[in-house]
């Protein structure tokens, strides 16, 4: 079921709920540019649990709300507090990918009475300042590329074959990500100037220093690549991220794509639910 749940004069986003009657609920949170179809998946094997989720658009992605302003963590995480008190939600369990970890952990730490349990799903601790030497170099590198009449069959074919372990659902909730012209051509839902703007917030503004506030559980999930260098590398930011919280477990997925909640979502369902 879709909700649209208002956050701000003027301002609505779009929450999916799947129910469930088990306590706790889950709270879904997407990365940058992506949409809450992705966690339609997870949020199945959650409600064959018997738990309920709410997986949320934020501002400006999927069917919620474009507006002027508000695109920075801070912003996106009094959303989410707000999502949470129209629906009467509490000691949830929070999951948040990529840019979503990031936004869940400032959610978790100004707002603990509501998260019983938080999941970083290969994001969380992203800081792009340790990983650009200048912001110059971070935004070129960073800056979505133009879609100049991408039509949709060639996204879904792009996609197939990028990810040929991803299900159909998966592949059309990434599609999703994107909206549709009558001609068949693709047009961002999130336009550049605002998703830039994201990305400055990411690199002015990283997770670390709201580490400290973080007293519950909290469930790190990286995908690793195959590339052993990297993979290293990765994993030392995972586990500097660990060791600078107060309980924290990693649960590692080698070889996995960023999107893990689209190619592995009834694993990564099962490690949500021992957060339960």
């Amino acid at each position: 079921m879709d909700l649209r749940v208002a956050v701000g004069e003027g301002v609505h986003l779009r929450v999916r709920r799947h129910d469930g009657e088990r306590e706790p609920s889950f709270l879904l949170v997407h990365g940058l540019a992506s949409n809450a179809l992705l966690w339609d998946e997870v949020a199945a094997a959650l409600a064959e649990a018997g738990h309920g989720s709410y997986a949320v658009d934020l501002r400006g992605h999927g069917e919620s709300d474009l507006p002027d302003t508000g695109y920075d963590a801070g912003t996106a995480a009094a959303d989410l507090a707000a999502v949470a008190t129209a629906l009467e939600l509490h000691d949830v369990v929070v999951a948040g990918q990529s840019w979503g970890g990031n936004v869940v952990v400032r959610l978790a730490a100004e707002h603990p009475a509501l998260v019983k349990a938080l999941a970083l799903v290969d994001g969380g601790w992203i800081d792009l300042s340790s990983q650009f030497d200048t912001w110059e170099e971070c935004a070129k590198a960073l800056r979505p590329p133009d879609l100049d009449g991408l039509r949709v069959d060639q996204m879904r074919g792009f996609l197939r074959r990028a990810h040929p372990d991803w299900s159909p659902a998966a592949v059309e909730a990434t599609v999703a990500n994107l909206r549709v012209r009558p001609d068949g051509t693709l047009e961002r839902r999130l336009p550049i100037p605002r998703h830039m703007e994201i990305v400055r917030d990411m690199w002015d503004d990283p997770p670390r220093r709201f580490y400290p506030a973080l007293a519950m559980p909290v469930l790190l999930v990286p995908a690793l690549p195959d590339d052993q260098e990297r993979a290293a590398r990765s994993r030392a930011r995972v586990e500097a991220a660990a060791r600078a919280l107060a309980d924290a477990t990693i649960r590692e997925y080698p070889g996995g794509d960023h999107d893990l909640h689209a190619q592995h979502p009834r694993e990564l369902a099962a490690d949500l639910l021992r957060l339960a």
